[in-house]
């Protein structure tokens, strides 16, 4: 009997609001992991996309319920492919494996896919408060 559940992330369907109204990313699809699996314990998405590709829109986490922010720290960790983070306007090349940490919910932070078949893995959560469901999850995705 396997103990845990297993699916590959790109197996998972993407979903994102309408790219065409201007609040979504270019090509690129957005995997609903916590709610796939129903993670209780912190919010974790998974995006795939190709070279050129927006995968990360520029944004800040602040606590903020205007932009339905929560004032996370977020990990993201590049699985596949290649990625160019920017952080409080500071670019990091990201190759496979790579892993970015931003802490301070007031930095911008944003990615875009170098080479195709790229795939991020994006981890978050409000340090020091038991876990509830983004706001921002919540209203795109009830």
């Amino acid at each position: 009997m396997l103990l845990a559940d297993v699916v590959r992330a790109t197996d998972i369907d993407p979903d994102y609001p309408d790219a065409t109204d201007g609040e979504g990313a270019g090509a690129r699809d957005f995997h609903l992991v916590r709610r796939h699996f129903d993670i209780r314990a912190f919010g974790v998405n998974g995006i795939t996309g190709n070279a050129g590709d927006e995968m990360v829109e520029p944004h800040d986490e602040p606590d903020d319920e205007v932009n339905l922010t929560d004032g996370h720290e977020e990990l993201f960790a590049v699985m596949s492919g290649h990625a160019v983070f920017t952080v409080g306007g500071e670019e990091v090349d990201a190759p496979a494996g790579t892993l970015v940490f931003v802490r301070d919910p007031l930095l911008i932070r944003s990615a875009r896919a170098t080479v195709d078949g790229t795939a991020i893995l994006a981890i978050g959560s409000r340090p020091g408060a038991a876990f509830e469901v983004s706001r921002w999850e919540r209203a795109w995705f009830p």
